[in-house]
């Protein structure tokens, strides 16, 4: 019997979590990206394992945390969620947080693998496949895009909800027999929290465009700010918003805020 041999029900919930991938992004957004779209593909496992409703409710509320990851193997994710609901369920003992915690300091890694395996390797073959039919006026070319790209995705796509479904079962109980789950769960909670702070440096961007004349020299502001510490406006602004977040200030509110500052500061040149 092959190591990732697995049960007809769980082939069925595989295909599940599968299918409902291609969701994944349907619901972007800009505070959780993905989270909404991977609880709602994790939905079949939390329905299957979670036996009452509040335990159902619980799980959706995990799932609904920041999350963001290489659409083509984020299935690898729900299939270890789903395997790890289902040892929260059966192993009362189990902190239920450590599913998130895992999950969060995966997708970064993944997320690596992921962009530069699509993203950086395959779509550039293709392309370049389909771009030098496409010059000749050959219909093949779109076509052998399409198939040359999405071939290895689908496949991958769908044995990583395998894969992280069967290698999440047994990662987590040789992890709970040596003890090593409550160690991981903190090295993850770590990781995750370290990798939110760099996407502040990376992701959130604020300059001062304000220069002041003093006598013949030009004094550069934002050059102030960066002696004193890079990146210090915008890690500023996210603490300022995450301060007005735990206030009960609404996300939508917040961002018509930052936009409606940022096009003032422009114009009159202080951003």
């Amino acid at each position: 019997m092959s190591k990732f041999e697995i049960t007809p029900q769980e082939k069925k919930l595989t295909r599940q979590l599968f299918y409902r991938s291609f969701a994944l992004e349907c619901s972007f957004n800009f505070e959780k990206m993905q989270a909404l779209g991977f609880a709602w593909a994790m939905f079949p496992a939390i329905h299957e394992f979670c036996g009452t409703q509040e335990e159902q409710v619980e799980a959706l509320k995990r799932h609904t945390a920041f999350f963001n990851i290489t659409p083509h193997i984020s299935t690898f994710l729900l299939g270890m969620a789903a395997s790890m609901e289902k040892e929260a369920a059966e192993k009362k003992t189990m902190d239920p947080a450590a599913i998130n915690a895992i999950k969060v300091s995966l997708m970064g890694p993944l997320s690596g693998i992921g962009d530069s395996f699509f993203w950086g390797t395959f779509r550039v073959i293709a392309a370049g496949v389909g771009i030098s039919l496409a010059q000749q006026g050959n219909v093949l070319g779109p076509i052998l895009f399409l198939i040359l790209f999405n071939v290895p995705h689908l496949v991958l796509r769908y044995y990583c909800t395998i894969w992280g479904y069967v290698l999440g079962s047994k990662f987590i109980q040789t992890s709970y027999e040596n003890g090593l789950i409550h160690h991981m769960t903190k090295l993850a909670t770590v990781i995750g929290l370290t990798t939110v702070g760099a996407m502040i440096a990376t992701m959130v961007s604020l300059n001062v465009g304000l220069t002041v004349q003093i006598g013949e020299m030009e004094l550069v502001v934002q050059e102030i700010f960066d002696q004193i510490m890079p990146n210090l406006l915008p890690l500023s602004l996210t603490m300022a918003v995450f301060y007005a977040i735990r206030k009960g200030i609404k996300v939508n509110t917040l961002i018509i805020a930052i936009f409606v500052i940022g096009l003032l500061g422009t114009f009159v040149g202080l951003l």
